[in-house]
């Protein structure tokens, strides 16, 4: 049996909205099981276990000053500086960055999704910190445009 992609990004959205911690269900040979909690590190399996579906789309609001914009959260989760505990930060304070380029990684209910720059820039600031939470809208970064 398969999953139909569409019907489990509609399940997680729905749990994730209505803060669900523990979700279980077994129909036609297929069970799905969602734990949230915990913010411990994965280990270099875990992540690369469990890809994103699709980039998340960050926010991006300006700030001050005007030649910069501060990136946030999309949603509640885990943020990562590097795909690995044992891998370099994707990018760090004046690391430039262009377009699509991936920022972090954010886990919200055992899923890695990657936040990318939506402009090129330099990082001046990185506010959150590796393997904290984040809340939705939480500043991440803040990047000078180019």
């Amino acid at each position: 049996m398969t999953v139909d992609i569409d019907k489990l990004r509609a399940l997680l959205t729905v749990l994730g909205e209505e803060n669900v911690a523990e979700f279980e269900h077994e129909s036609e040979g297929v069970r799905v099981r969602i734990v949230r909690g915990g913010f411990a590190a994965p280990t270099p399996a875990v992540a690369h276990a469990a890809p994103a579906l699709a980039p998340a789309a960050a926010s991006v609001e300006a700030s001050t000053p005007a030649d910069s914009v501060d990136v946030t959260s999309p949603f509640v989760g885990t943020f990562y500086r590097s795909p690995s505990p044992d891998a370099p930060a994707f990018c760090e304070v004046g690391s430039v960055v262009r377009p699509g380029q991936t920022l972090c990684i954010i886990e919200a209910m055992k899923l890695m999704n990657e936040i990318e720059a939506e402009m090129s820039g330099t990082v001046i600031e990185i506010y959150a910190q590796n393997g904290k939470p984040v809340e939705f809208g939480q500043k991440l970064f803040r990047i000078k445009k180019a």
